[in-house]
């Protein structure tokens, strides 16, 4: 395991990010992961943040709802059928460590777990979490990024960790 400066990595993560990353969350006995495409990085009310958003339509959202920390796995191998299915499939029907054959091993610092692959993993704190409120957003972004009206909440997370795995 390497130690990572979460900002030194950001823009890679970023581009990376784009193309699939594991957001893992557990709360009690329930864990699931999802597919994220986007996340931003920064410094928000004086710590390393990691924000993500997930829609409260996905199975994910009644479990990290009930969290106080989420992982962040950016996969550095092939992990497209992975990505695939995580990315199309639900936790609701499917345990999707099982169909892809995926293992977990414990974090560092937070109760949820990182995927066991080769990559860059977050381990955040939920400090903040905010439902969108489309009165707000950008009329041309919302027509073209949420034609269901499905908006996201989004969830700030302190960086406890940042670290690659071989």
């Amino acid at each position: 395991m390497n130690y990572a400066d979460y900002m030194h990595v950001a823009e890679d993560s970023m581009s990376k990010i784009k193309e699939g990353a594991f957001l893992t969350v557990k709360s009690g006995n329930a864990l699931n992961t999802m597919i994220i495409g986007w996340a931003t990085f920064g410094v928000v009310w004086r710590k390393p943040i990691m924000m993500v958003a997930v829609r409260s339509s996905r199975h994910t959202f009644g479990i990290i709802e009930a969290a106080t920390d989420f992982s962040v796995t950016v996969p550095a191998g092939d992990m497209h059928n992975e990505i695939a299915v995580c990315g199309s499939k639900s936790g609701r029907d499917i345990d999707k460590f099982k169909t892809c054959n995926m293992a977990t091993t414990d974090s560092l610092r937070i109760a949820t777990p990182i995927i066991k692959t080769r990559g860059r993993h977050y381990e955040c704190k939920i400090i903040y979490k905010s439902a969108m409120d489309p009165s707000h957003f950008d009329k041309e972004s919302d027509v073209a990024l949420y034609p269901k009206k499905d908006y996201h909440t989004l969830y700030f997370g302190e960086i406890l960790a940042c670290y690659e795995t071989d």
